[in-house]
């Protein structure tokens, strides 16, 4: 009996029906189709999974999506992000460039005054990573060659102070701060380390040339500068250089900038001076007023 009634409804989903469209007035079959109720639902199934993937692709391509709840939020925050780290992205390049052509309207003017230096180039810092301050080949040589032949000055006892020339010479604080380390040639210390708070200007202590400037492993960024009757300034933990190599600058001159700010390294607080004659350390103490 159970069997029986298995078939007869197995039998009736594929019972085929016919639906005809007929004239009411010649009685002629306009449109007729022939099809069971398993083929039936089947055909509504497979055109109901066709209509969802229509309607999901229109929504997502076009900006009905905008109309869905929850979706228009997400996207718009995320556009906002993007939007405002590219304005932020711009006005610091905007200031940059202003920064600059003042630099530059400043120097071909010749108004340029060493006290509005700080405020002018704050905004102006350089990075280990920046393609301009990476050695070229004959900065290399020049460096190889330079390190070759001070290696041995170190050893060098520092003169005495009857051969120390002091008359005529005036010499220009490098930096404002305090000193932190004095000049201990016996400890090694060959110059005196000078605490720095905040951001400062560093200023050649003499007229001279600028003959090494570039980024030192143990020192970081270094500059050496060559002075008239045999002396040698080394300006050690410079964060921003101002000056180029080869560049002549007066004694006050600004030649780069220090910046203590956000610093992990406390040591790197200190800007680290060194005074040099004819190859000997000596104290810079005896020649500037800190």
């Amino acid at each position: 009996m159970l069997k029986k009634k298995k078939y007869n409804f197995w039998k009736r989903l594929h019972f085929k029906y016919r639906i005809s469209i007929i004239n009411e007035n010649t009685l002629e079959h306009i449109w007729k189709i022939r099809a069971s109720i398993f083929s039936g639902a089947l055909l509504i199934l497979l055109f109901a999974l066709f209509l969802i993937t229509i309607t999901s692709v229109i929504i997502i391509t076009t900006p009905i999506r905008y109309y869905l709840p929850g979706y228009l939020d997400s996207e718009i925050r995320d556009k906002a992000l993007k939007t405002a780290i590219k304005v932020d992205s711009l006005e610091q390049q905007i200031r940059f460039q202003n920064t600059y052509n003042a630099n530059i309207r400043t120097i071909l003017s010749g108004n340029i005054n060493v006290d509005s230096i700080n405020t002018v180039l704050d905004t102006v810092t350089l990075s280990e990573n920046d393609p301009l301050l990476q050695k070229t080949k004959s900065e290399k040589d020049f460096v190889k060659k330079y390190e070759e032949d001070e290696k041995y000055n170190l050893s060098v006892l520092p003169p005495t102070s009857a051969n120390m020339p002091m008359e005529g010479i005036l010499f220009f604080k490098p930096v404002k701060g305090v000193i932190s380390k004095k000049f201990a040639p016996e400890l090694k210390n060959y110059g005196i380390l000078i605490k720095i708070s905040g951001q400062e200007t560093i200023s050649s202590v003499q007229d001279g040339t600028i003959i090494y400037a570039n980024y030192d492993i143990s020192d970081g960024y270094t500059i050496q500068i060559q002075h008239k009757n045999g002396f040698v300034s080394f300006y050690r933990h410079v964060d921003s250089f101002l000056k180029n190599v080869g560049t002549r600058v007066k004694s006050g001159e600004a030649i780069g900038i220090i910046n203590t700010y956000n610093k992990k390294d406390k040591e790197n607080d200190n800007l680290e001076f060194e005074l040099w004659y004819k190859g000997n350390p000596v104290n810079p103490q005896n020649y500037i007023f800190f």
